[in-house]
């Protein structure tokens, strides 16, 4: 157990990665390939491992195909036009008594057979189009990409492997870092959120590095009449592992 305070103004904290993360997929599968190992820095969005997608890639492509066929519609239209132009024409026939009201009649409902049959293709078209946006979100679903930029902490998976639940790798981010420290409950009353204090890593690395204060814990633990603060400064580069104790200075105390 660590002491309270080093000296008036001075408490122990604990550097911590600012979020941890364990990443599974999205749905399950077989593992076509993991491409992190521990130890390795990642980017936001880079991919971190596929699930095995043939037959899915194969459903997308004729997704795709259906999507921008067209030819249905181009007869559907003919007909449209064909039909049109055919009931214009026995009208004006009609006005001049030169065809019989059955004719027009006829020729008004191939036209709006027709229209209807175009219609029909058109949104036969559209769901095509939707069809295709699924297949390509599932086989997208089939890439994992990392959320954050953060280092791989542990690797619990390979390739060939069934994934369902389980996680396939853990990331943490450590730019900015995280600084947990345990105080007094004399203390609550002096520490704010948005104050800074000097962070001071543990040997064998060097530096201050200038925190601000996130979270003040409003509930004090009764056993131990303490409480927790949570501070965050900058890691630009990684300098900094996470992990490592620290010695944390508040100014005016």
């Amino acid at each position: 157990m660590w002491p309270f305070a080093v000296r008036a103004a001075e408490f122990r904290g604990l550097i911590e990665p600012h979020r941890v993360i364990k990443i599974g997929s999205p749905q399950p599968g077989v593992l076509a390939s993991v491409n992190v190992e521990r130890g390795d820095f990642v980017k936001k969005g880079q991919v971190l491992a596929t699930l095995q997608s043939g037959v899915e890639k194969a459903a997308m492509e004729v997704a795709r195909y259906r999507a921008v066929m067209e030819g249905g519609i181009k007869a559907k239209q003919a007909n449209l036009d064909f039909f049109g132009i055919k009931k214009d024409r026995i009208e004006t026939l009609h006005k001049k008594q030169l065809a019989a009201q059955a004719e027009l009649d006829e020729a008004e409902a191939n036209r709006l057979v027709s229209e209807m049959q175009l219609k029909e293709a058109l949104e036969n078209k559209r769901l095509s189009e939707l069809d295709y946006t699924r297949a390509a979100e599932v086989v997208e679903r089939m890439t994992i990409r990392s959320p954050i930029d953060g280092v791989v902490v542990e690797r619990f998976m390979s390739p060939g492997e069934y994934v369902e639940k389980d996680p396939i790798v853990k990331l943490a981010e450590i730019d900015p870092l995280n600084v947990e420290v345990i105080m007094p409950a004399a203390q609550l009353l002096s520490v704010r959120v948005g104050m800074s204090a000097a962070v001071v890593p543990e040997a064998p690395v060097n530096g201050k590095f200038t925190a601000t204060v996130k979270v003040v814990d409003r509930v004090v633990d009764a056993a131990s009449g303490t409480f927790g603060v949570r501070l965050e400064f900058p890691n630009p580069g990684h300098r900094l592992p996470a992990g490592l104790k620290s010695r944390v200075t508040f100014p005016g105390k």
